[in-house]
């Protein structure tokens, strides 16, 4: 529970942190984002309040999904990455 909690928290705190951003793929992240904490908060308050027995094959799809979810964010950082041509 606390695991789940950690990563909600966190993924809505790069969430709000992505807003101002103006990238290339700024709104691909902004989105896998989102994606991720609207399977994360769901299932922790369903981990929360809900009957574990009952909805655990829901809670972990949703966590697989978020997942699945904070997998394309990363792929799609390193092809924003793997674009810019920045000198240092």
């Amino acid at each position: 529970m606390v695991a789940l909690f950690a990563a909600a928290s966190i993924n809505l705190i790069s969430s709000i942190l992505k807003l101002g951003v103006r990238n290339l793929l700024s709104a691909e992240l902004l989105a896998g984002s989102l994606v991720a904490d609207l399977h994360l908060i769901p299932s922790f308050f369903i981990y929360q309040f809900g009957n574990l027995d009952a909805h655990s094959g829901l809670i972990f799809g949703l966590v697989i999904g978020a997942i699945i979810a904070n997998v394309y964010t990363l792929l799609i950082s390193v092809v924003e990455s793997a674009k810019a041509k920045e000198e240092f």
